[in-house]
């Protein structure tokens, strides 16, 4: 599907299967999944595979009291919901480039405001990171003995990253200015749509009927 399709789709099942209270459609939704992750290439189905399953099973730790006072169905459902959404996720992050979902959100008339600040923020935020872990792993090579001004170090480290935000800032606004961006985001329509779409969709509302089918046997 497209990628504004793709959007709508993953945030449809998202919330499907979050308000799920029948185990029955959020397995239907795993099964669904895993169909779609067995078409992915060999290195995304690695990183699919290892973030859903890893973060069900954190689930399912830590769900553990509740199977020890009798609920061992809120557990399970708990963990298969966490499986499902995440599957979901990272399937659209690793299918779709990032100026498609950019686009995908003008599409939907988000403001061109919203979507630069998204766009910006994900960028900076690798950046800033891995920028953090260089001046921690400095700060704690040249330190001597224990020490006692954790606050002030804390405080150093963020200096440093804010310093380094305004100047990724600074040039980021000018390099906009230089390519004449208006801060206003085109999206093509005529690449915008496709004609699977509306199979898709169709394929969206017969799960919409199956999730309402399936809660009202609860």
């Amino acid at each position: 599907p497209s990628a504004p399709i793709k959007l709508i789709l993953a945030f449809a099942c998202i919330l499907l299967t979050s308000f799920a209270r029948n185990l029955a459609f959020v397995l239907v939704m795993i099964v669904l999944v895993l169909m779609r992750e067995v078409t992915l290439p060999s290195a995304a189905l690695r990183r699919v595979s290892g973030a859903s399953f890893g973060s069900a099973a954190i689930t399912l730790v830590l769900m553990l009291p509740a199977t020890l006072l009798g609920q061992p169905q809120s557990a399970l459902l708990m963990s298969a919901k966490v499986l499902a959404t995440v599957s979901l996720t990272m399937i659209v992050a690793l299918t779709t480039p990032f100026h498609e979902l950019t686009g995908a959100l003008r599409a939907y008339r988000v403001p061109s405001l919203v979507i630069m600040t998204i766009d910006l923020a994900l960028r900076g935020i690798v950046g800033l990171g891995t920028i953090a872990l260089e001046v921690l792993c400095a700060l704690g090579l040249r330190s001597v003995g224990r020490n006692r001004d954790k606050s002030g170090s804390l405080g150093g480290v963020g200096g440093v990253l804010f310093l380094k935000s305004r100047r990724a800032a600074d040039e980021t606004h000018m390099a906009m200015v230089c390519r004449g961006f208006s801060g206003e985001y085109s999206l093509a329509h005529e690449r915008c749509w496709q004609g699977i779409d509306a199979l898709w969709l169709t394929g969206l509302v017969l799960l919409g009927v199956l999730f309402v089918y399936l809660q009202g046997q609860v």
